[in-house]
């Protein structure tokens, strides 16, 4: 026995010894690719700038070193771009002689109306300061929508003569649960205010009520208004004609055929887009062109005249993501975190101005309420202004009320001023399907209230609708307050409505139309600051913090992103929907346009 003993002993410290000397290994080969990915950048003479937006769009760059390596499924990371590298590399190419020119790698684009909204402002902002030309290309699969409108900024929009333009307006498309729920025995207990609050309707109703159908409608049609306003101003088409063009769907036409109704320039080959690259670069025969990507760009040296540096600074906070709902894997905003970030910038004298970017679809109330106090407070004290991205709803609304000013994108999907709860009930399936019976003991009348196994009592159900009714008070009262609005207006405008950012400017909810730099210029200008500094937060951690911080959710996140591609929404979706317990103000769904 006691050798027996000796023998587990010594195979257990064996196996330690192993995983420690694994670990080791593991992270010196990461540290060797993580090294090989920050080798110097040069940018050739007579290069293309490259904007590659088959990438998936974020806001802020990622610090992930395994993003651009060719790794294993379970380590690889989805490929993104983001809009802060994007502005940065368009402003640096304006006086950087070795770029002769744009070129937008186009096909989908992995991004929010806003976010293409943002590139294509960015886009025409650098054609206006230089005489150097943007190029778009599709060269596979269809030239989606949203891609379709960033290229008609382009002085030239060339596709692969395979390739056909997706041009047919917008729609959208809403899953409902209540029949699955209802077969396998689980019912979800729905409390809300607000007749267009939708996020629940997926678990009440078998299609759109008429309210949300109303408000799709509306805000549908402002984006799809502004999308052929800008398209006729670029390719001289007017709107009855690109309707028109809509009704009789072009996603079918292929690449000349799109020349002919006048929606793109060429359909080119490979070769002879060369061809048109070598001419804008000045490049002779048969050589290569070069090209830089943006992610390089901006690392590399710059060849103009660097900026001064400046003591007045302009911190520029990230929220992205579902508040307070962090999953595995999953980018998420944390009252707590976030809060103690704003509050560290209102406290730091050498902060002169916050910048608040939201792209959210809301969350929690209580991470709402938290952050909320933090921006109040923060706007108190300094010039605080809030940037909307993609979305800007409900949680993402609450949040930004008490700003100064907010500057949002025409095509910012805003509102959805309103709160609802879930509490599900999986009595059916434990009793029926299961044959699992409960039972209860309890001191008092109620002390097993809002149990999981059986419906809400008419006291219980009539709780809850107090608490959302006196959550709804005090989000419209924040509103009310921060906008300067009467609590009347508000809730005319609210009921759980989503808008656009156009509807948004209309109704008061927003001060102007804007991107990110926008609102950076904003704040400088109510300040008065004639030069400053951005500083980015929350700080991004290293790349190697980033690799020891991941753990066996963001491993399976990372699998699933890559093996289901844009189908991952659909898993995600699920997944949100059945974490949404007590009470929300979030999105009544989440919108994807092509």
């Amino acid at each position: 026995m006691k050798e027996f003993f000796k023998y587990v002993l010594a195979t257990i410290v064996g196996l330690i010894a192993v995983s420690f000397i694994g670990i080791f290994l593991m992270i010196m080969v990461f540290s060797a690719l993580v090294a090989s990915t920050e080798k110097p950048v040069t940018v050739a003479d007579n290069s293309m700038l490259v904007i590659d937006l088959t990438r998936q769009v974020v806001d802020r760059a990622t610090n992930d070193p395994f993003e651009d390596l060719e790794l294993p499924t379970m380590f690889s990371s989805v490929k993104t771009i983001g809009l802060d590298n994007i502005a940065e590399a368009l402003q640096n190419a304006v006086d950087d002689d070795r770029i002769k020119g744009v070129y937008l790698d186009l096909a989908m684009i992995n991004g929010g109306m806003a976010s293409v909204e943002e590139i294509r402002n960015a886009l025409i902002a650098f054609k206006d300061s230089c005489d150097k030309p943007v190029y778009a290309c599709a060269d596979k699969g269809i030239l989606g929508q949203k891609a379709y409108y960033l290229a008609t900024v382009a002085d030239k929009i060339v596709v692969h003569p395979e390739v056909s333009v997706d041009f047919r307006g917008l729609g959208g498309e809403m899953m409902f649960y209540t029949q699955a729920l209802k077969k396998i025995g689980i019912e979800m207990q729905v409390v809300r205010h607000g007749k267009f609050k939708a996020a629940v309707e997926p678990f009440m109703l078998d299609k759109m009520s008429k309210e949300n159908r109303e408000q799709q409608l509306t805000y549908m049609g402002s984006l799809w208004n502004h999308m052929l306003k800008g398209i006729s101003a670029e390719r001289g088409l007017s709107i009855e004609e690109l309707n028109k063009l809509a009704d009789e769907v072009q996603t079918f036409s292929k690449g000349r055929k799109a020349v002919a109704k006048g929606l793109v320039d060429a359909a080119s080959y490979k070769d002879e887009v060369l061809d048109d690259l070598r001419e804008i670069t000045g490049i002779e025969g048969t050589e290569g062109v070069p090209v830089i990507g943006v992610k390089e760009y901006v690392k590399a040296p710059s060849s103009g005249k660097g900026k001064k540096y400046s003591r007045n600074k302009i911190a520029v906070i990230y929220a992205s993501g579902e508040i307070g709902v962090s999953l595995s894997g999953d980018e998420a905003i944390e009252g707590d975190k976030l809060g103690r970030e704003i509050r560290k910038v209102r406290q730091d004298s050498s902060y002169k101005a916050i910048v608040l970017r939201v792209d959210s679809p809301g969350g929690a109330v209580f991470d709402s309420e938290t952050i909320w106090r933090e921006v109040k407070l923060a706007a108190e004290e300094k010039t605080m202004v809030v940037s909307f991205g993609d979305l800007a709803a409900s949680g993402g609304y609450y949040i930004s009320c008490a700003a100064d000013k907010i500057v949002a994108s025409p095509n910012t999907i805003t509102g959805s001023i309103g709160i609802f709860g879930t509490i599900p009930n999986f009595g059916g399936l434990l009793n029926d399907k299961l044959g699992i019976t409960t039972d209860v003991v309890k001191t008092n009348e109620n002390s097993d209230l809002l149990t999981l196994t059986r419906p809400m009592t008419p006291y219980e159900r009539q709780m809850m609708q107090n608490t959302i009714e006196e959550g709804y008070d005090t989000f419209i009262s924040h509103v009310a307050e921060g906008r300067g609005m009467t609590k009347e207006a508000v809730d005319e405008v609210g009921q759980g409505r989503v808008w656009s950012g156009e509807n948004a400017l209309e109704l008061g909810l927003i001060d102007q139309f804007g991107g990110l730099q926008d609102a950076i210029k904003l704040a400088a200008e109510i300040e008065g600051l004639d030069s400053y500094r951005t500083v980015a937060l929350p700080t991004q951690v290293s790349p190697l913090e980033e690799m020891l911080k991941m753990g066996g959710g963001s491993v399976r996140a990372r699998i699933l992103k890559n093996e289901l591609g844009d189908k991952y929404r659909y898993y995600e979706y699920f997944k949100k929907a059945t974490h949404m317990n007590g009470v929300m103000a979030r999105m009544p769904y989440d919108i994807y346009l092509n």
